[in-house]
């Protein structure tokens, strides 16, 4: 039987879905992990192993083979470990195998079990959203991963034992909540500046309008300083244009 666990692979902000299929058989004891992965993805099979020792589980003594697909598209980086270790989890029986359907999963390991941060949450989250699918994630991008709607179901787990302590019911993890980074203080302000009231009134109708700014004039005009503090009359982002979608 073949247990299957859905992520993604990167193409620039692109992400696209990628299978991760797990078969375990009698013969030679091996851990084959293929489907064009890169060093830190073939790195994963130590990550895995000692994570799942860690979480009080072992492999067993057979012929673990871990398929990527589709195995023309190349695979690059650590976010691959938490779907393969599901993967396993699933294929031994420490979770439902039913239990990650529907779920997009990313997440490096570390050896003691915790599950640390990735990049790329948001466009995994994205395209999970765009499928219809859920996300588990790292619990540190949980607030990124949130900016991809109300609607998507977030698990945002610390651990490999927190996750399965969820997914059996015994310890439901909530929902992550949108988070940015807060704006550091002293930044330029409009307010600072002497003089330039042509300059200024220009910032001020553009900013108000929305209008376009072509900035013209010789070294030392205050180009750059307008332009710095153009931010400081400006509203806050709406979640749609934080996000590039406007």
């Amino acid at each position: 039987m073949v247990t299957r666990v859905s992520t993604v692979a990167f193409e620039g902000i692109e992400a696209r879905q990628v299978d991760v299929q797990v078969h375990i058989a009698g013969g030679s004891v091996a851990f084959i992990l293929v489907g064009l992965p890169d060093k830190a993805v073939a790195e994963s099979r130590e990550r895995v192993r000692a994570a799942l020792t860690a979480s009080g589980l072992a492999l067993p003594s057979k012929r673990v083979t871990i398929n990527l697909a589709p195995a023309d598209l190349p695979k690059e980086g650590s976010h691959y470990d938490l779907p393969i270790a599901l993967g396993l989890m699933a294929a031994i029986g420490a979770i439902p195998s039913d239990a990650l359907q529907g779920f997009t999963v990313l997440g490096e390991l570390a050896l003691d079990g915790s599950i640390a941060s990735v990049a790329g949450v948001l466009p995994a989250a994205l395209a999970a959203h765009a499928r219809g699918h859920g996300l588990i994630c790292p619990e540190a991008s949980g607030p990124e991963a949130a900016w991809a709607g109300p609607e998507i179901e977030i698990i945002a787990p610390r651990s490999l034992i927190q996750l399965a302590n969820h997914v059996k019911g015994t310890q439901i993890l909530r929902r992550p909540e949108p988070a940015i980074a807060p704006v550091p203080e002293g930044l330029p302000d409009l307010r600072d500046i002497k003089g330039q009231e042509s300059a200024k009134r220009s910032l001020e109708i553009a900013a108000a309008g929305s209008h376009n700014l072509l900035m013209s004039g010789p070294p030392g005009a205050g180009k750059s300083m307008l332009a710095q503090r153009l931010a400081s009359i400006l509203p806050p982002l709406s979640p749609r244009e934080l996000l590039g979608l406007m």
